[in-house]
C-alpha cells in the first residue's frame, strides 16, 4: 500500500486520488507534528491568560459577542458539533468523505488550527483504518466554510453521529471502539477548527477536476475517431493554425488529434474528394475541446493551491505567536473555478453529441441508419443518440451558475455566501454525464469502423478500437445498450482507452 506524507505544503491532485479512491496510508511529516504542538501551545497559553479569541472564548457567527467562561469551554466545543449538523440528503460517496478526511488533516498539518495533535491522530487513524463518516451532501452555504457536512464528519470523533464501515452502516460510538479509540473530549478551539474550512467543496471539486482531465483527453480520441469514419481532413490539425491563434489547449488538442489520426488510410482514400471543408464539430474540435482544457488547468491550479492552504478562522501564526481573524474560509475562489469547469465539461458533451448525431445520421453520414443492419428490424443507436440529447440538455441545466447566488446567514452576519459546495456537486454530476455521453460517441465510432471499411485507421484510432473490441463487441442486431455504455464509461475512468492510445502515440494532452 502506498505511503504520502502531509506538510505544510506539497500536497497534489495525484496524491488526493490515490488516498481518496486506492487508499494510500496517510502520515504526517515530523515538521508538520512540531507546528501542531507549537499552536496548540499558543491557544492553551492565551487561554490561561484569558485572552478573547473568536470561536475559542466565544459564541460563533453572530454569537461571536458572547464570552464563554473557562468551564464552558468544553461544552461549547461540543454543542457546536451537534448544532451545526443539520446536513440533508443523501450521504456523500466514501471516496469524497475521504478526500475530505485527508484535506482536514493536510490543513491541520500546516500548523494554522490550533487543535492537539492527538486530534489530528484520530482522524489519521479514522482514514487509514477504513471509518466512513456519514456526511449528508446538502447544507452547505460555502461560507465560514462546508460548516454543516464538516461538522457531521467530526461527530464520529465524539462517539456521535453514524460511519459505514466494511458496507455497514452504524453509530459513531461503534466505529471508534471498531479501531479501539474511546470518544474524544474536544477543548478550547477545537470544535470550531474541526468544521471551519472549504474541504468538502475542495474534495468534491477535486475529484471532478481530475475526471475531468481524463475526459478532456479521451474527447480528442472520440473526435479523431469520428472524424475519420466521416471523411473528415486532418488539415485542421496543421501546427501553423494553431500558432497564429496560440491558446495552449488548442495546440494541446490540434497536436493529440493529429497524432492519434498519423497514417490513417482511411483519410488518405479521399483526399482528393470534392469536400471543401468539414462541418464545425469535425474542423472546430481543436478550439472546442482546447477551450475546456484551459479551464480544466485552471481549476486544477486554483484547486491544488486551496488543498495547500489554511482556510480556518481564527489563524494561529507560531512563528509569530500570534493569531488573526480572517475570511479564507469563504469558498469564492473554487465556487467560480467549478461553475467554469461546469460550463467546459459540458461543451465537451455538446460537441460530441452533436457528431454522434453525425455517425447515426444517413444523410450525413452515409453509413447504414442507426449504425446497424437490417434498419426496421433493428433500431441500432437510435435512442443512444436521445439519451446523450438528454445527458447534454441536462447539464445545460446544471450549468446555471451557484457562485453567483447569495443568501446572508448567521443574523446578516455572514451576508455574503460562495455556495461553492453547490458549484462542485453540480459540476461532479456534469462530469459523470459527460462521460457518457463520449461513451456513446466511442461506442458510435468503434461500430462505424466495422460497418465503414477494411482500410487501416489511424494509429491511435486503431489502438482505440482494438481496446473497445476487447471489451465490447460489435453490435449486429438489437441488444440492451446500457451495458454497453456502462463498460465504456468503466473503460475511460478506468484509463484503459487511454492507456492503449497512449501507449502507441505517446502521452495526451
Amino acid at each position: 500500500m502506498d505511503e504520502i506524507y502531509l506538510g505544510f505544503n506539497g500536497m497534489t491532485l495525484e496524491d488526493l486520488v490515490s488516498i481518496s479512491r486506492n487508499g494510500a496510508r496517510v502520515l504526517l511529516t515530523e515538521d508538520a507534528k512540531e507546528r501542531i504542538v507549537k499552536a496548540r501551545e499558543l491557544i492553551e497559553k492565551w487561554v490561561r491568560e484569558g485572552e478573547t479569541i473568536y470561536g475559542i472564548t466565544t459564541g460563533f457567527g453572530a454569537l461571536s459577542d458572547v464570552t464563554i467562561s473557562e468551564e464552558d469551554t468544553r461544552l461549547v466545543q461540543e454543542n457546536v458539533l451537534m448544532s451545526h449538523s443539520a446536513g440533508v440528503g443523501e450521504p456523500l460517496e466514501e471516496e469524497i468523505v475521504r478526500a475530505v478526511l485527508s484535506l482536514r488533516i493536510k490543513d491541520f498539518a500546516r500548523g494554522n488550527a490550533g487543535v492537539r495533535a492527538e486530534v489530528v491522530d484520530r482522524i489519521l487513524i479514522l482514514l487509514n483504518q477504513g471509518i466512513c463518516p456519514v456526511v449528508p451532501e446538502k447544507g452547505s452555504v460555502g461560507a465560514s466554510g462546508d460548516l454543516a457536512p464538516m461538522a457531521h464528519l467530526a461527530l464520529v470523533l465524539i462517539g456521535a453521529g453514524e460511519a459505514f464501515h466494511e458496507g455497514r452502516r452504524i453509530s459513531g460510538k461503534e466505529a471508534l471502539k471498531r479501531v479501539g479509540l474511546e470518544s474524544l473530549t474536544l477543548e478550547a478551539g477545537e470544535g470550531i477548527a474541526l468544521i471551519n474550512g472549504t474541504q468538502v467543496m475542495t474534495a468534491i471539486g477535486a475529484l471532478a477536476v481530475y475526471d475531468a482531465g481524463i475526459l478532456s483527453r479521451v474527447a480528442d480520441i472520440a473526435a479523431a475517431m469520428s472524424l475519420e469514419v466521416l471523411m473528415g481532413s486532418r488539415t485542421e490539425f496543421d501546427p501553423l493554425i494553431h500558432e497564429v491563434r496560440p491558446h495552449p489547449g488548442q495546440a494541446a488538442s490540434a497536436d493529440n488529434m493529429n497524432r492519434i489520426t498519423k497514417n490513417s488510410e482511411i483519410i488518405s482514400s479521399h483526399k482528393d474528394c470534392s469536400r471543401i471543408q468539414d462541418a464545425y464539430t469535425l474542423r472546430c474540435s481543436p478550439q472546442v475541446h482546447g477551450a475546456s482544457k484551459d479551464m480544466i488547468n485552471y481549476a486544477r491550479g486554483v484547486i491544488e493551491t486551496e488543498m495547500n492552504s489554511s482556510t480556518n478562522n481564527p489563524l494561529i501564526f507560531p512563528e509569530r505567536e500570534t493569531f488573526l481573524l480572517g475570511g479564507n474560509f469563504h469558498g469564492q475562489p473554487v465556487a467560480l473555478a467549478m461553475d467554469g469547469l461546469s460550463m467546459a465539461v459540458s461543451e465537451l458533451a455538446n460537441i460530441s453529441e452533436r457528431r454522434v448525431e453525425r455517425l447515426v445520421n444517413p444523410q450525413l453520414s452515409g453509413l447504414p441508419a442507426f449504425l446497424i443492419r437490417d434498419g426496421g428490424l433493428n433500431s441500432g443507436f437510435m435512442i443512444a443518440q436521445y439519451t446523450a440529447a438528454a445527458l447534454v440538455s441536462e447539464n445545460k441545466t446544471l450549468c446555471h451558475p451557484a457562485c453567483v447566488d447569495s443568501i446572508p446567514t448567521s443574523a446578516n452576519k455572514e451576508d455574503h455566501v460562495s455556495f461553492g459546495t453547490i458549484s462542485a456537486r453540480k459540476c461532479r454530476e456534469i462530469v459523470k454525464n459527460s462521460e457518457c455521453v463520449l461513451a456513446i460517441e466511442l461506442l458510435c465510432a468503434a461500430q462505424s469502423l466495422d460497418l465503414f471499411t477494411n482500410m487501416k485507421p489511424g494509429d491511435g484510432t486503431l489502438e482505440a478500437y482494438r481496446a473497445i473490441r476487447e471489451q465490447i463487441s460489435h453490435l449486429d442486431r438489437d441488444r440492451i445498450l446500457s451495458t454497453d455504455i456502462h463498460f465504456m464509461v468503466e473503460m475511460i475512468r478506468g484509463g484503459q482507452l487511454l492507456d492503449a492510445v497512449e501507449k502507441k502515440v505517446g502521452r495526451l494532452q
